[in-house]
């Protein structure tokens, strides 16, 4: 799997970055929904994706964005 970029965005431009700058992939959401389902959202249009779709699905599958999304929406 290539990389992937997580981004969480608290206002505008005030926002949490988790990844390299050149990823494959990225996903970005806001930090009111980043609590929730993200495959839902992703069919909501609340959670916006660049890049391959199917390393998306892939991730979403996993469980690994509904983690990285809650602790970068945690932040102190």
């Amino acid at each position: 799997m290539s990389s992937v970029q997580y981004r969480v965005v608290f206002g505008k431009k005030d926002e949490v970055v988790e990844g390299p700058d050149d990823a494959a992939l990225v996903i970005t959401v806001s930090a009111a929904d980043a609590a929730g389902d993200p495959t839902s959202l992703y069919m909501q249009g609340k959670l916006k994706a660049v890049g391959s779709s199917g390393e998306l699905f892939e991730l979403l599958r996993s469980k690994e964005v509904s983690r990285v999304l809650a602790r970068l929406a945690s932040r102190p």
